[in-house]
């Protein structure tokens, strides 16, 4: 297939770009390479899809509307996967406006280009923040997510309902996945992991917010993309069986379905952090801190709609991801 990864230059669109031009799609990837963090890293991804004769990287902004509507005319794109995204729950607390700009304009860009277009199929990330003040365990594409905590997870709310609203008017086929806590080799440096490896290894105390007492269904990045390229082989339907007396919210009468994607397996914190000394070989202290506005205290995920439709079955245990992310992250930073 000729398919559209945007986001490409981050931790999960370079992965997802990676497997599916592995596979023998067609992939152009774009990204706008800002500065929310180190862009040698997004460069530095990038250059891991140069063996690939059939990636090709366009420096764009989903922003940019009338660039992008260009990018759609000249490549035809079968089917869309859309990475890109301001990310962050504590960044969104001091730059909304980078949030309404990617997440929301970027985000209705991509709808309209899907739509002039005639795209398969739109696949984008949404993410387990959604569920926000809700705690009902685990996570279910049944409950509700009304009561967002942060910006950042209303303006992904925002658009797994533009996207339905798409859907219906136009019927564009498309599936909202929200990602758990999602680690291994190239990830953020603004996530837990390498700030947690990096405190480590320089022998600095670990900042753990709300004193330590989160629990994070992590989920390591092969299991992602596996999950995210099952879902975008199953181009979505209606579901005959959705009554709007009794609304499922995770399907439609639209060909719209949503997902979690996590591994279903949640991990005290201070376990986790146990892991990751283990696995680089040292230890160091911790420094207990109150809880961060916009946090969740913990995520857990049912993935059983997942598992269902598209035979999703996480692999890489907790041990084993930390082990794998350990050796990435010593190999990759003792380069530099």
């Amino acid at each position: 297939m000729k398919l559209l990864v945007t986001g490409a230059a981050g931790f999960i669109g370079h992965a997802l770009a990676q497997k599916l031009c592995a596979r023998g799609d067609e992939v152009v990837g774009i990204d706008n390479l800002n500065q929310y963090y180190d862009v040698g890293l997004k460069r530095a991804r990038l250059a891991q899809l140069d063996d690939y004769p059939n990636f090709h990287f366009v420096r764009m902004d989903i922003a940019d509307a009338d660039e992008l509507q260009g990018l759609f005319a000249q490549h035809g794109f079968e089917r869309v996967l859309n990475m890109a995204a301001q990310a962050g729950v504590r960044y969104s607390l001091q730059n909304p406006r980078a949030y309404i700009d990617s997440n929301l304009v970027g985000f209705g860009n991509l709808l309209e280009c899907c739509r002039n277009h005639a795209t398969e199929h739109l696949v984008y990330a949404s993410s387990s923040s959604v569920y926000g003040a809700n705690r009902n365990m685990p996570f279910s594409t049944a409950d509700n997510v009304d009561h967002p905590i942060s910006l950042y997870a209303a303006t992904k709310k925002a658009n797994e309902l533009m996207a339905h609203s798409y859907s219906h008017l136009y019927g564009i086929p498309s599936t909202g996945l929200r990602f758990f806590t999602v680690y291994g080799p190239w990830g953020r440096p603004d996530m837990s992991p390498i700030l947690f490896a990096d405190a480590i290894m320089q022998g600095k105390p670990i900042k753990l917010f709300n004193e330590g007492r989160h629990r994070r269904d992590f989920t390591y990045i092969d299991d992602i993309v596996a999950g995210v390229i099952a879902c975008l082989d199953r181009v979505p339907e209606g579901n005959p069986d959705w009554s709007g007396m009794h609304p499922d919210p995770a399907s439609s009468s639209a060909p719209w379905r949503i997902y979690n994607i996590g591994r279903g397996e949640p991990v005290d914190l201070v376990r986790y952090i146990e892991l990751m000394e283990q696995a680089l070989g040292r230890t160091t202290t911790r420094e207990l801190l109150p809880a961060q506005p916009g946090d969740v205290e913990d995520t857990y995920a049912d993935i059983a709609s997942l598992t269902a439709d598209t035979g999703y079955q996480p692999t890489v245990s907790i041990e084993r991801g930390l082990q794998l992310f350990a050796a990435w992250y010593m190999d990759h930073y003792r380069k530099k």
